[in-house]
């Protein structure tokens, strides 16, 4: 039978505290610092909302990170706090001990709670404590400063989540007071209204990671054009799946030339990520010649590029210390790959993962690429199934990765040689094959996880990934 520990003292009164209503807006004003979470947490969990709205006219720290303390927001939670704040905001003598600057609703800053219920059993050093809770908040830069709130928002449903759209009206009603910060920002949503609303809110410089999907380009391109350039803090930009709905082939130059010009204003941006490439095809230029700062990872996926967009990618600057590329399911079969091996031989010493899977490489163009990819020395991750090889072009291409001693994951597609009329893998034929270019590749590296044959698996229908160990099950 176990004992359990008595409550604390200090657990004790902030207790007493919260069952009387009366004392709990009379102490709050006195209440000490390391009393204030662990009183504030109690609250928040039994749902004391008129403690918590007390509580939040009287904080002491210059952050608030709920986020991290309500995983999901929940509607009247948020409206007890956000009234409190509303009676300091409109005041013109806020109250002594208020010092909040940041109301942060993602879900981050786990330490700021986690590390006061240990405080109390030891000696309190207020000194420290203030120090470390300051540290990594955002400096005041003078009295009534508006008060930032940052959220990470998912635009999914119509209507809107209902605690998203409530934050969205209270921040509008105080405009000037409070600056809605979202550092990263996802549409899924097609009507563009619900997304321009959203846009016409938020601190545009404080958008840091926006994904777009399932649009129109050029209703994207003429509806949000005027947002995109006020995004200069903007590091990721990816659109996935935006369709292209105009066969007017000068309207489309016009348009593509009116969204690069976006990009002379993003001065850090690192990552774009073009799903459905297709409506770029012979404009990628145009976008590529805009690009302000070096990109990192380069993602243009699923449609298709003419040999004058491959050609583009090794001509200037901003690609020219890349991290990531994934030209996935691009058909590249009917270009030559010269410009792309020169591309591979510029980025040889920053180049981690290349994905070539589904681009249906042939044997023919393999010459291309392998003296870039031989040099790629920095190089993890390669992704090259689902293309068009046979077994001599399988052990010529995996002869050629015996400098890459950094690849961790590596995928190949399964010989031409094994597969039969329709297209599948003989495996009789195949498992000999698999078994020889393993030997290959032996001779000149040894692999760590490596995936040779056809995805997805036929026996356990997975595909080879990061999280999965790479496997045949056969």
């Amino acid at each position: 039978m176990s004992i359990q520990a008595p409550p604390r003292l200090l657990e004790l009164a902030g207790q007493s505290v919260l069952r009387d209503q009366a004392l709990t807006v009379s102490a709050v004003e006195e209440l000490p610092r390391v009393l204030y979470l662990p009183l504030f947490m109690e609250a928040f969990s039994r749902r004391h909302f008129e403690a918590l709205t007390v509580m939040v006219q009287a904080w002491p720290f210059t952050r608030l990170p709920l986020g991290s303390l309500m995983k999901t927001l929940h509607l009247e939670t948020l409206k007890a706090l956000l009234e409190g704040l509303h009676m300091v905001l409109t005041q013109k003598d806020r109250p002594r001990r208020w010092k909040l600057e940041v109301l942060d609703l993602r879900d981050v800053d786990e330490n700021f709670w986690a590390i006061w219920p240990g405080a109390w059993a030891l000696p309190c050093s207020p000194e420290a404590m203030s120090k470390r809770e300051t540290a990594e908040d955002c400096p005041s830069t003078g009295e009534h400063q508006p008060l930032k709130v940052f959220i990470d928002v998912c635009l999914k449903e119509v209507p809107q989540d209902e605690c998203l759209r409530y934050l969205f009206r209270w921040v509008y009603q105080r405009r000037g007071l409070v600056h809605l910060c979202c550092s990263k920002l996802v549409n899924y949503l097609t009507p563009i209204k619900y997304l321009r609303k959203s846009l016409k809110i938020i601190h545009l410089n404080s958008i840091q990671e926006l994904e777009i999907r399932n649009m129109s380009w050029p209703h994207l391109i003429r509806k949000l054009r005027c947002y995109l350039k006020e995004m200069k803090n903007l590091r990721k930009l990816i659109f996935s799946r935006c369709h292209h709905y105009t066969s007017d082939n000068d309207l489309e130059e016009r348009l593509v030339a009116k969204f690069s010009s976006v990009f002379l204003r993003l001065e850090h941006l690192q990552l774009l990520k073009i799903k459905l490439v297709t409506f770029f095809s012979g404009h990628l230029e145009q976008l590529i010649r805009c690009l302000q700062n070096p990109l990192e990872n380069l993602e243009l996926t699923c449609g298709y590029l003419l040999e004058e967009d491959v050609k583009c990618l090794s001509q200037y600057p901003s690609l020219g210390y890349l991290k990531h590329l994934n030209l996935s399911y691009v058909p590249l079969s009917r270009i030559s790959l010269e410009a792309l091996g020169a591309l591979l031989e510029k980025v040889a010493a920053t180049l981690e993962t290349l994905i070539l899977e589904g681009c249906q490489i042939h044997y023919s163009q393999l010459s291309d690429i392998l003296p870039g990819l031989s040099r790629c020395s920095q190089l993890t991750t390669f992704y090259f199934g689902r293309n068009f090889m046979s077994m001599d072009a399988l052990k010529d291409l995996l002869g050629h990765t015996g400098g890459l001693s950094k690849l961790s994951l590596e995928t190949y597609p399964a010989p031409d040689e094994s597969l039969n009329s329709l297209v599948h893998v003989d495996w009789e034929i195949f498992t000999p094959l698999r078994a020889e270019l393993m030997r290959t590749l032996r001779e000149v590296r040894q692999p760590r996880r490596i995936f040779i044959g056809p995805a997805p698996c036929p026996s356990c229908g997975s595909s080879p990934s990061e999280e999965l160990e790479l496997h045949l099950c056969c």
